[in-house]
């Protein structure tokens, strides 16, 4: 204890540089997929924008459909609030909602309640059964999608039997009302609905899916034809595209935080948990036996007694190192007077023993050997001074 004070300070904590090497690999592989997120996300976000927009000439807008239908005499119109589309509501308008899933339940609500009995067409693209139980609540989606977008009519909608086959396949959905007209089904389920409207004059359209109106699609099969029929039928197109900046969207009714995610959010989140699992598997340590091996560098008992000391002093564990000054210094007196090693820390074997090569008193001995634990530093350093003094005793011839 006395030589710890005298040795210059060793620090066991990494530098900086230890830190930055290795952790560099970690930080280069970060950096890497985040320039990836970053590069994805801005071809995608250049590839995709406007989608389902009558004014985007993207390959996933709308633009060539409106134009087609101004051709024809029939007005589109963009609206990005629900007041503005419950206001379009009247009998020579159709309104279609290009993404009805984002709508809050209130939004759909709303406007089901406007459109209803208002002789107006309802266009519903694509909708899942986030939205189909209140924007046609006769109407049920099957989750499964189909296995081929392109399907026949097979229905006596003249729309559809004048289209011909056309790409409508992704939902597929059911419905209990009586008078629809079901058409181009898919495994016993129709890809889209007409449901009339016997009361007001107009009727809804849920269509399974958004390919008939992209610009990229629409010279494909009967794409074209359907699309300007179902749009074109009233004078007026009133186009809906849901935004955030609508003040009725704050409200998301009855849905939580994790119903306003998107689902491939929700995907990928939990492949991050499986792959973290994954990756604490294979660096896990394997259970079985230590096994042995040489050390890269020989480390001087010196030093492990000084680290070992300085871990006791650090923890003020006194009690310990005490413990341990006396249980080795017992074990050496065993084997210097002859008393067995299994019964070295017994007193009633080692004190005789003692007495009888020292002629000391036994009571100083017991409280040397197996006393109490020092109160301070100082009484420590004392101990060890003692028990080491006691040792060359013994020994001299």
């Amino acid at each position: 204890m006395t030589a710890e004070a005298t040795l210059p300070a060793t620090s066991t904590a990494p530098t900086a540089r230890q830190v930055w090497t290795r952790a560099r690999g970690i930080v280069l592989a970060l950096v890497i997929l985040l320039a990836a997120a970053v590069a994805i996300a801005a071809i995608r976000s250049d590839a995709r924008h406007g989608d389902l927009d009558p004014r985007s000439a993207d390959p996933y807008g709308s633009r060539a459909v409106a134009e087609l239908l101004g051709d024809r005499g029939v007005s589109t119109r963009v609206v990005t609030t629900l007041a503005q589309a419950r206001a379009a509501a009247g009998p020579d308008t159709t309104l279609l909602v290009a993404v009805p899933d984002l709508l809050t339940d209130r939004q759909q609500s709303g406007l089901h309640t406007a459109f209803a009995n208002s002789g107006s067409r309802t266009v519903l693209v694509a909708p899942g059964p986030a939205s189909l139980s209140r924007l046609a609540p006769e109407v049920t989606a099957d989750p499964t999608p189909t296995l081929s977008s392109t399907l026949s009519p097979d229905c006596f909608l003249p729309a559809a039997r004048s289209a011909g086959d056309a790409e409508t396949g992704d939902y597929r959905y059911t419905t209990t009302a009586d008078n629809a007209d079901e058409c181009y089904p898919s495994d016993g389920r129709s890809t889209l609905l007409r449901l009339p409207d016997t009361a007001g004059g107009g009727d809804t359209v849920v269509i399974g899916s958004p390919d008939i109106f992209f610009n990229k699609r629409l010279d494909k099969q009967g794409n074209a034809s359907l699309a300007l029929q179902l749009l074109g039928s009233r004078p007026h197109l009133v186009w809906y595209l849901p935004s955030l900046t609508d003040a009725s969207a704050t409200d998301s009714g009855s849905r939580d935080f994790f119903d306003l995610l998107p689902s491939g959010w929700l995907w990928g989140t939990l492949q991050l948990f499986i792959a973290a699992a994954v990756a604490a598997l294979w660096r896990a340590r394997r259970l079985g036996p230590l096994v042995p091996e040489k050390l890269p560098v020989a480390i001087r008992a010196s030093e492990t007694v000084e680290g070992r000391a300085r871990l006791y002093r650090k923890a003020n564990a006194r009690d310990r190192a005490a413990n341990a000054l006396r249980s080795t210094t017992r074990t050496r007196l065993a084997l210097l007077t002859g008393v067995p090693v299994s019964q070295a820390h017994a007193p009633e074997a080692l004190l005789p023993a003692l007495s009888a090569h020292l002629h000391g008193d036994g009571q100083a001995l017991h409280a040397l050997l197996f006393g109490p634990p020092p109160s301070d530093d100082a009484a420590l350093i004392a101990l060890a001074d003692q028990l080491d003094a006691l040792e060359r005793e013994v020994r001299r011839p």
